[in-house]
Formats: structure tokens, C-alpha cells, sequence
């Protein structure tokens, strides 16, 4: 699976951005598709992660309420829509994808999933 992000960029505190990421191959709605940040300094962190079928997502505590992860099997894409931004909330941001069920989002915290897209940087101005 190869993954392709887009869409990051420079937005003001309070500010709007919707990622989007591109995958390959013929299996995509078979795939567990997620998003992970890293900002400067600090770990990688899970952000949000959506089932096969986009019936089951889950976000990590600080997102929730703000960020939606949404995908279309027909187009073989994945989006984060990711609304009232923070300056916290820049960082590196990476599409992922994991060929095994759903899980928690304290597994993909800790044990990442198996396909690393390029990432697409947002920045957040206070």
C-alpha cells in the first residue's frame, strides 16, 4: 500500500484544514486507515484511525470533538477534517494504513500500523 497525503499548510488559531491521502493498491477497504503527528521534540502521537468499512473510528482525547476522520473506498482515499485548530496541534501529520482489524487507538499509540505515507506539514499561528 502506498500512501500519498496532501492538504497541510499555514492556518490561524481557530482556523480550519482537511488533509486528504491517496492509497493504492486494490485491498483499501480491507485496510484500517489512520493519522499520526509529530511535532518537533515531542514522540509520535496517534490522532485518529477509521474501520474498513468507516463504521468504527476513534480519535485521541485531544482531537475528539474537533477533527473528523472520514474515508471513500470508491476513490480509495482517506480525509481529517480538522476544525478549530491550535497551535498545539502543529506537527507533522502522516496517513497510515494496517492491514489487521480494528483496534484501539492506545494499541496504534503504541505499536504504529504497518503502512508510513510521506508526511504533510500543518501550522497552526497563534
Amino acid at each position: 500500500v502506498q500512501l500519498q497525503a496532501s492538504g497541510g499548510g499555514l492556518v490561524q488559531a481557530g482556523g480550519s484544514l482537511r488533509l486528504s491521502c491517496a492509497a493504492s493498491g486494490r485491498t483499501f477497504s480491507r485496510h484500517v486507515m489512520g493519522w499520526f503527528r509529530q511535532a518537533p521534540g515531542k514522540e509520535r502521537e496517534f490522532v485518529a484511525a477509521i474501520s474498513g468499512s468507516g463504521g468504527v473510528k476513534s480519535y485521541v482525547d485531544s482531537v475528539k470533538g474537533r477533527f473528523t476522520i472520514s474515508r471513500d473506498n470508491a476513490k480509495n482515499t482517506v480525509d481529517l477534517q480538522m476544525n478549530s485548530l491550535k497551535p498545539e496541534d502543529t506537527a507533522v501529520y502522516t496517513c497510515t494504513a494496517d492491514a489487521s482489524g480494528f483496534r484501539s487507538g492506545t494499541y496504534y499509540q503504541g505499536n504504529g500500523m504497518d503502512y508510513w505515507g510521506k508526511g504533510t506539514q500543518v501550522t497552526v499561528s497563534s
